[in-house]
């Protein structure tokens, strides 16, 4: 199934997690047993607002973002060989210019 089908439902959004690098900044190569969860990736589909004690709640970003979130939020759904995850928009924590 083509990821462009996959929308997320009202206050939840796609994000394709970004590779991790597997060196240190010090030139350390890191055994893949030791891969940690990515904490980025870029949005690619966002659900509808939500609204939240009578206030409406809209995405915090857009489509093509580059993000930072939870390390433990979300869902992770794998389409194909795509590994995809699925967050609410309070999960989001930053934008990435």
């Amino acid at each position: 199934m083509p990821i462009s089908n996959i929308q997320p439902v009202s206050g939840y959004l796609l994000v394709e997690p970004l590779k991790q690098e597997k060196t240190t900044a010090s030139g350390i190569v890191l055994p893949e047993s030791h891969e940690e969860k990515p904490q980025s990736g870029k949005v690619i589909a966002v659900g509808a607002s939500i609204f939240d004690d009578g206030h409406e709640v809209t995405c915090p970003v857009k489509v093509g973002d580059v993000i930072v979130y939870k390390e433990w939020g979300g869902k992770e759904y794998k389409d194909g060989q795509t590994n995809l995850l699925i967050l609410k928009f309070e999960d989001v924590m930053a934008v990435i210019k």
